[in-house]
């Protein structure tokens, strides 16, 4: 089976349900922390992390090979391993370290800096050029995180505060990487591939922990591990990624505003964690900087998918984007965008075919009359 008969065919959905499965990542996402401080009271931290992405892996590896999925080409496997450091490793150990002396809710309001900090690294990685309004937000976001969360920890940023700092950034990275990597094959197997790509360190890890942690199994351990591994780390990040490649990535980032908010309340309604009144002000602030940056990238945005219109038999030319890196031209088959604006189903000369949404180092060459 291909590329193509993985991602989903805009006939065979009904019209919503680009923002209905997006808004599930959304719900998916929001529980990830909660479900961690359910999962850390029966388990280690060590073990919580390790077992979780083995759990993961075994999920994500089932289904490709039930898929037949190829293995990914060998110029993806640099940019899988930033994804799996970042995304399967990095954010889920350092977030659980966090939350051994940081509240959810605490924890929330930081990560509730997340699209930004992903924008910004993008725009550093694409070599993008974000207006002043853009950098502006970003700046104000970030400056209301790092004032909640000092008043929060007596006027020093904490051990927790650290770890959830570092988190932004590995995950951050991890994103932007899985994002480029999304344009040439399909999302769920971009996550799907960083998972089984640790699958024989976080085996051992999780052996070693296990030796080493005790385990206390309780229903809210069981059910927290169970959610963070499928729930989180994989299955919400499927139907997320469905969700983007129907809707855009626009769209679907201002769903992602109420995240924080929803684990806010998650906070207090599953394990009745008592707000202080800076989390919910500090949360709306991000969410108000978050909606300035979208609104500030938009036009550029918009500018570069009206001049990338695109027909069927159209030619979609890919540079490289590192030095002898190849030049890589792909045939649109489909165009799944209206008005011939991305996403397109591409076939490449190698006869594999992909869904993309082509970044600023692409550009459309017209068919050619015959």
């Amino acid at each position: 089976m291909t590329a193509q008969n993985s991602a989903t065919h805009p006939g065979a959905i009904a019209v919503g349900s680009g923002t209905a499965q997006a808004a599930l990542g959304v719900v998916a996402f929001s529980l990830t922390f909660p479900a961690t401080a359910w999962g850390l009271e029966g388990f280690g931290t060590w073990s919580l992390v390790a077992v979780r992405c083995v759990l993961a892996a075994l999920v994500a590896g089932a289904a490709l090979l039930v898929c037949r999925i190829p293995l990914p080409p060998r110029r993806h496997w640099a940019g899988l391993a930033v994804v799996a450091l970042g995304v399967v490793v990095g954010f889920p150990l350092l977030t659980t370290l966090a939350l051994q002396t940081s509240t959810t809710s605490h924890a929330a309001v930081v990560v509730g800096l997340l699209p930004l900090t992903t924008a910004a690294m993008s725009a550093l990685r694409t070599g993008a050029r974000p207006s002043r309004t853009f950098w502006a937000a970003t700046l104000a976001g970030a400056a209301v995180v790092i004032a909640f969360t000092v008043q929060q920890s007596g006027g020093a940023l904490s051990a927790g505060d650290t770890f959830l700092f570092a988190a932004l950034l590995v995950c951050a990275a991890g994103y932007t990487e899985g994002g480029r990597l999304a344009r040439e094959m399909p999302g769920w197997q971009v996550i799907g591939w960083a998972l089984v790509l640790c699958l024989p360190l976080t085996v051992v890890a999780a052996v070693l922990a296990l030796a080493v942690e005790p385990v206390h199994l309780t229903a809210h351990s069981v059910a927290g591990l169970a959610w963070v591994a499928v729930g989180s780390q994989f299955l919400g990040l499927v139907v997320w990624y469905r969700g983007m490649a129907e809707i855009g990535v626009a769209k679907a980032s201002q769903l992602q505003l109420a995240q924080p908010l929803l684990t806010l309340v998650w906070s207090v309604t599953l394990l009745g964690e008592h707000l202080s009144p800076a989390a919910p002000v500090a949360a709306g602030a991000v969410l108000v900087c978050i909606a300035v940056t979208q609104r500030a990238a938009t036009p550029a945005a918009r500018r570069r998918l009206d001049a990338m219109q695109a027909s069927v038999g159209d030619h979609l030319l890919v540079h490289g984007r590192t030095v002898g890196q190849q030049d890589r031209v792909a045939e649109i088959v489909e165009v799944l965008g209206t008005d011939g604006l991305p996403p397109y189903r591409v076939r490449f000369e190698d006869g594999h075919e992909a869904l993309m949404s082509p970044g600023p180092d692409s550009v459309v060459q017209p068919r050619r009359p015959q």
